[in-house]
Formats: structure tokens, sequence, C-alpha cells
């Protein structure tokens, strides 16, 4: 295991949490532009780069957004929201872009980490899929994937747990456990 402080981007995993509680300090261009950075350079299949991101930092539209999930208490408290879509006219391959979306998701959760601020990936909301798109004024070519609730951390305590290396990993054949 890595010590602490050894690996800037391990750290970043190991201690990033979803927050669901957000301060009322806005998001500064800098800093918005930062996490977009990190979510354009995901890889991606034959770099077609699929994604396309919608900023949204309207308190109304905010609001309109927060009541399209059961989670709208954390959208309607988020300073500022990512929708993230996949672009269908970009795509080559379904599973390979959606992955690809997955990987620059992730990348601007490690960024908001790194920058000390907080974030969720609100994915219940894609049940209303095409209401979203209309607030957002979407074409018909953009496929929501996720909306990201970005803002400074709330004061409190967050913790999480996964399981053993050894409950999720086979060595050579599904069966043959591995030892840590």
């Amino acid at each position: 295991m890595p010590v602490p402080g050894e690996y800037k981007v391990i750290d970043a995993i190991l201690t990033r949490r979803s927050v669901r509680e957000f301060n009322d300090r806005p998001i500064s261009k800098e800093e918005i532009n930062t996490i977009l950075n990190a979510g354009r350079w995901a890889p991606s299949g034959l770099n077609n780069q699929p994604w396309r991101f919608i900023v949204v930092r309207d308190h109304e539209t905010i609001h309109k957004l927060s009541e399209c999930t059961n989670y709208s208490k954390i959208v309607a408290g988020a300073p500022l929201l990512i929708a993230v879509f996949l672009d269908t006219e970009q795509s080559y391959d379904r599973t390979k872009d959606v992955q690809a979306l997955g990987a620059s998701i992730q990348n601007m959760l490690l960024a908001c980490c790194d920058l000390g601020l907080g974030a969720v990936w609100v994915g219940e909301i894609l049940k209303r899929n095409e209401k979203v798109n209309s607030i957002l004024n979407c074409p018909s070519k953009l496929e929501l994937m996720a909306v990201l609730a970005i803002g400074e951390p709330a004061p409190g305590k967050r913790t999480s747990t996964r399981k053993s290396i050894s409950e999720l990993v086979f060595d050579e054949r599904y069966g043959q456990k591995w030892e840590e």
C-alpha cells in the first residue's frame, strides 16, 4: 500500500468522497475550467471525445433541475452543476463511448477533490432525461449520462468502506483466491 502523501493521484483516489452538502461559495470560472479540462483529457476510443458538458450556475435553472430527481435537496444545494452528455453523432461504439464518459466524469470528480471542492455523481436524474434536456435546451443528439453537483463541502466527516481486494480479485481464473 502506498505511503500517504507519496502519490498525489493515488491520494486523491483514496480520499475522494461523494459530497452531498455544500456551502454557498460560488465556484470560480478558473475552478470550473480546471474541472472541465480534466474531463476533456479522459481517454476515448479513437480519441473521438464524445462528451459534451453544460455548466449550470443559474439558481433558477438549478432549481428546475432539482425537480427532476429524488435527490432534489442535493442538486438544489449545489452552486454548480455540470450536466454530462454523450454526443451520439460523435459516437462510434456505444460501449466504448459510455466507458469514456465514465472516465471523463471520474477525472472531473478527482479534479474537484484536488481543488478542495466536493462533488457527487447524480445518476438517478437519468430517469427524467427528457425533462433535463428540455430545461437545458439540448438537441436530440445529446444523451444525458450524469449530472455532477459541485461545491465547497459543508463541514462534516465523510467516510466510506470498500470490500477487500481478495473479495474482488481472482488469480488467473475465477474462483482462485487472490492473495493481497
